[in-house]
């Protein structure tokens, strides 16, 4: 498994702002948070979603591919900050 979590700089108020995916080996999304303005959270995984939040269809490129980008910021983190995430934000509505 690989987490990234990803900063994206945009004007688009409808858009998310920041978006936390857990990737498999592939790297295609298992469970994904996204934040938005506003302050809403959205999340998706296998069997739910919310916020219009979706799971990707395509693999998710390399950090050293987003990062080329000047319009994203991507890290690697960690499988504990990611479940501390998750559950902060999705405990009680799934």
């Amino acid at each position: 498994m690989e987490y990234i979590d990803v900063e994206w700089l945009h004007e688009y108020s409808e858009d998310p702002i920041r978006l936390v995916s857990e990737l498999d080996g592939q790297r295609y999304e298992i469970r994904k948070l996204q934040f938005f303005r506003s302050g809403a959270v959205g999340f998706a995984c296998k069997d739910q979603c919310s916020s219009g939040t979706d799971l990707g269809t395509m693999a998710v490129p390399s950090l050293t591919e987003i990062n080329a980008s000047s319009e994203f910021s991507d890290v690697a983190i960690t499988a504990q900050l990611f479940e501390h995430l998750w559950h902060q934000h999705v405990s009680g509505r799934t």
